[in-house]
């Protein structure tokens, strides 16, 4: 079976208008009422569209959930590579990277709580998601690490499981900031402080 040019294309610009739109009222409703509070008639109405217009795209709200994590953790890693400077110092490039993803956080608090307390619970279906995102974060702070500043250094990339055991702690961290209502900026410093430990001289 032959399948169209514009198909593969991907959707037309309408139709990724009206995902925006829907993911941009799903985030809405998450930071009123909370994930597990929200409801499809929620989402619809901060989109100003309609339910029908929502099942066009989704077939639940979990769905548009894991869409909205998606793009939000692709996001999240556009910011941080943006704002090191791969030629500064290392350790200016460790505070460049712990400050934009905090700054990224804190616009999107609620958001990054579904994503690390909510999305766990939405079972094998957001296993996917789970596995991309922190895989790709991973991926970017081998990168990081691979830069002209980190060589200048003598320091050697981070290890995955390394890069890994580094994203856990600093997401956990994260999770109880959010939860307790503290300002997320202070974890900048501990962030700082523990990356510089592990990606540091030994």
């Amino acid at each position: 079976m032959q399948v169209s040019s514009e198909r593969t294309a991907g959707p037309p610009a309408a139709e990724a208008a009206v995902v925006a739109r829907l993911l941009d009222g799903l985030a809405a409703s998450i930071g009123e009422r909370g994930y597990r509070d929200t409801t499809v008639a929620d989402v619809v109405r901060h989109a100003r569209t309609s339910k029908r217009t929502f099942y066009e795209q989704f077939a639940s709200k979990e769905e548009c959930l894991i869409e909205l994590l998606r793009r939000n953790n692709d996001d999240l890693i556009a910011s941080i590579l943006a704002a090191v400077d791969a030629e500064a110092d290392w350790r200016t490039q460790i505070r460049q990277a712990a400050t934009a993803y905090v700054d990224h956080i804190a616009a999107r608090l609620a958001v990054t709580l579904s994503w690390i307390r909510e999305a766990p619970g939405l079972g094998a279906g957001a296993l996917p998601l789970h596995r991309h995102a922190m895989g790709s974060l991973t991926d970017m702070l081998v990168e990081l690490t691979t830069s002209a500043g980190f060589r200048r250094a003598g320091l050697a990339p981070i290890a995955p499981p390394l890069a890994l055991i580094l994203l856990g702690g600093l997401r956990e961290l994260t999770a109880l900031y959010v939860e307790d209502g503290g300002d997320v900026h202070d974890i900048v410093e501990p962030a700082v402080t523990a990356a510089t430990a592990l990606l540091g001289p030994h």
